[in-house]
């Protein structure tokens, strides 16, 4: 599993949907009256629900032990950790550890967790995107659902005898890329995703999100019948090079970091073929961050922008 390399501000975690969070965990609620859900509690046993969730405020109460707040006040109760401990949960993949147990004579087997690194990732199904909270979270990049479900589907997978889903992106090897609001993986064979259109020309992203950012930006104004090259790791660049160098023009959108620029600049030494598009997204580490910066309120002037 791969780390998220953005990092999150308090604000941004406290920002997250506490009902989406609880559902990632393996929580569901019991019933729901307008903007509260309640759930039996994640912090403690109990046969009647008594943990509730505002989400038009995004806060939660356990009237059970008298308590409430924001994600940070669940994340901390649940983890048993402080608050920098918890920061640092939410990014490095968010709840990779095992929560403790606050209640002893509780089984919680039964309940869903983040999988942990060491285990291994098995893909069960593929449907189409549905899940209320990963298409949130694609709404929150900045990705029309129709886009993202031309090009996605929804997998569910198990890690560590555990059932869990995400936003599935399929690769030339049959393995995917699994994308969730709090977690980032993939499964075995791990390879590129081309996209054929028989055309001249070739575009290369370092990941999906960036390609459904360019999908989203110039679905009216792309180059005519384009290619696409998704590395889905930088690391796969040089096995992609005899497939890229077929073209007459290779467009390289990658990452504003330091491999990104690195592989961008040895890619320009070895061809004029090879263009350099990062300039198109200067200020951002990616499209996919770009896009988000620049959708509200300047959504009417990205395309000339950016194509």
């Amino acid at each position: 599993m791969e780390a998220r390399g953005d990092w999150k501000s308090i604000e941004q975690i406290k920002a997250l949907d506490m009902v989406d969070y609880l559902a990632i965990l393996g929580y569901e609620p019991v019933k729901v009256r307008n903007v509260n859900y309640w759930y039996h509690s994640p912090l403690r046993g109990e046969k009647t629900p008594s943990f509730k969730v505002n989400r038009q405020l995004n806060c939660w109460y356990d009237h059970g032990i008298g308590k409430g707040g924001t994600i940070i006040d669940f994340g901390m109760l649940y983890y048993q950790c402080s608050i920098a401990e918890f920061l640092q949960k939410m990014n490095a993949g968010l709840v990779l550890s095992d929560p403790v147990n606050l209640a002893p004579k509780l089984v919680r087997e039964s309940f869903s967790r983040e999988p942990t690194s060491e285990s291994k990732l098995t893909i069960v199904q593929e449907v189409p995107l549905t899940s209320i909270s990963l298409i949130r979270y694609l709404q929150s990049r900045c990705i029309p659902i129709d886009i993202a479900r031309q090009f996605c589907c929804q997998v569910s997978y198990q890690m560590g005898g555990k059932d869990y889903y995400g936003i599935g992106f399929k690769n030339d090897a049959g393995g995917y890329e699994i994308r969730t609001p709090f977690f980032k993986a993939s499964s075995s064979p791990k390879d590129i995703t081309t996209i054929i259109n028989s055309g001249k020309d070739v575009l290369v992203f370092e990941g999906f999100s960036d390609f459904l950012s360019y999908k989203a930006i110039g679905q009216n104004q792309l180059v005519a019948n384009a290619d696409f090259v998704i590395l889905n790791s930088v690391s796969f660049f040089e096995k992609s090079r005899p497939i890229l160098e077929q073209y007459e023009s290779i467009h390289l959108y990658l990452d504003h970091d330091v491999t990104g620029q690195k592989i961008t600049a040895n890619a320009l030494s070895l061809s004029a073929r090879y263009k350099d598009e990062s300039h198109r997204y200067a200020g951002s580490k990616d499209l996919n961050e770009w896009l988000v910066n620049n959708t509200k309120p300047q959504r009417k002037n990205l395309k000339h922008k950016l194509l």
